[in-house]
């Protein structure tokens, strides 16, 4: 839902763009740096050190945020950034995911191994329903909205991290939980949209 809202963080955007594009680095380095921050995230969440792991996730994120800040600034926008851009958000779910196979989950009505599966299911076919929709011409512009886009899900993540740092393991899992069903009626959304178009 956030990313059909863009407009309400144009000052954020702003105001990040004017720091992050003084520095000498391109947009495409940004997102490199963020596939970076979510590796040393998942070594920290492997180790137990989860306030870490979420200070890393925490930058990871925030330099997905400001690759496409600095991008627009300094008019460095192109289809190939976009394309790095999406597959190495898709990489920084996917390891922190693969990081919370480690953490000792509790099971909640499934194995906590299920519930890492069906987020990354439903995260995946959120992107995939999107460019598979576009890739057919079934829809002329880029479809986005639903339940869990990705800014909700980076906050739920973060959520999560937060609860495994101050030992609430059973809540965190509960809300992954919440998280793979939501992210799978997100895709569901997508792909009924495409078809209605």
């Amino acid at each position: 839902m956030l990313d059909l809202h863009r407009n309400l963080f144009k000052g954020l955007e702003d105001k990040t763009a004017d720091v992050f594009a003084r520095l000498p680095l391109t947009p495409n380095q940004y997102t490199a740096y963020s596939l970076f921050g979510a590796v040393a995230m998942l070594c920290f969440l492997i180790s137990g050190d989860y306030w870490v792991a979420l200070a890393f996730f925490l930058i990871s994120a925030a330099l997905d945020f400001i690759d496409g800040a600095v991008a627009r600034r300094k008019k460095m926008a192109t289809k190939l950034g976009a394309y790095w851009d999406t597959i190495a958000d898709r990489y920084v779910e996917a390891i922190l995911l693969f990081g919370l196979l480690f953490v000792g989950l509790p099971d909640f009505y499934l194995p906590a191994v299920a519930w890492i599966f069906l987020t990354l299911l439903g995260s995946t076919m959120t992107t995939y329903a999107k460019a598979a929709a576009k890739e057919k011409d079934l829809v002329a512009a880029e479809m986005k909205g639903g339940l869990m886009s990705r800014a909700e899900r980076l906050l739920v993540y973060a959520g999560i991290i937060f609860l495994l740092a101050v030992d609430e393991a059973t809540l965190a899992v509960s809300i992954l939980t919440v998280l793979a069903i939501l992210t799978n009626i997100t895709a569901v959304q997508r792909i009924k949209n495409a078809l209605r178009r």
